[in-house]
């Protein structure tokens, strides 16, 4: 297999209300076998997911968490705004599970290459919104990422939040090894794979917020077959609880 990826250039800044897949249409070639992957920010900046901290009413909460880990308590508000469940609070980072059973930090809320906004949130649909670009972009699949930390590694690595038309895993168990061994917990998370070798070829303050892949039409599939929720650990499962 070969992947080829290009970032998709002079992307302009996006603002609630545009239509971001005219603005992303005519940048590259785009074709119904390729895949694009593009950054949840400028899909929530599209549907309108932002917040102005001038309009925040922090309440004691809020206030008491900032006071503790040096935030701002109208940021914090909105964390918990966006936020079912706060899973941790320890020096300065705020984990929480969100509405769409994501484990983050401060709940996906986003202050960095912000625009006009002072803060971003997640796309409240990220699969639905996913559909909505591929369908009308013509793409075989699109792919929306966010960067995330991990509990077990350092750094940072881009992550599928919303995912439409590509299998976002690959089920290998009972497949055999090449010595012919059953593979018992082989799950491969497709759909973060491609939103990390997205990131690979764009800066994080390029301006280039999507990406074609092109070489993955064998994991296309019909319809959204559970998106990226599928990558979603139940609660009861999480290990780390």
């Amino acid at each position: 297999m070969t992947l080829v990826l290009d970032a998709l250039p002079g992307v302009p800044e996006i603002r609630p209300g545009d239509d971001l897949a005219a603005l992303l249409a005519g940048r590259l070639e785009l074709g119904p076998s390729d895949v694009l992957a593009v950054a949840h920010k400028v899909v929530s900046k599209a549907e309108g997911r932002v917040r102005s901290l001038a309009d925040v009413e922090p309440g004691d909460r809020a206030h008491a968490l900032a006071a503790e880990h040096g935030k701002d308590p109208r940021h914090v508000q909105v964390i918990l705004d966006e936020s079912v469940e706060l899973v941790r609070a320890d020096r300065g980072r705020l984990i929480c599970r969100t509405r769409h059973g994501f484990v983050c930090a401060n709940a996906g809320v986003d202050r960095s290459n912000t625009g006009e906004a002072d803060a971003v949130l997640l796309p409240e649909h990220p699969d639905a919104s996913a559909a909505a670009l591929r369908d009308a972009l013509g793409v075989g699949a699109v792919v929306i990422t966010d960067s995330w930390g991990r509990p077990w590694r350092q750094g940072q690595v881009e992550v599928a939040i919303g995912c439409a038309g590509l299998a976002p895993v690959v089920d290998l168990r009972s497949a055999a090894d090449r010595d012919g061994r059953a593979l018992a917990a082989t799950v491969i998370a497709i759909a973060d794979e491609v939103a990390a070798a997205a990131d690979l070829v764009r800066g994080k303050a390029s301006g280039e917020p999507a990406v074609r892949v092109r070489g993955l039409a064998n994991y296309l599939i019909e319809g959204t077959s559970g998106g990226a929720a599928a990558l979603v650990r139940p609660p009861e499962d999480d290990l780390f609880r």
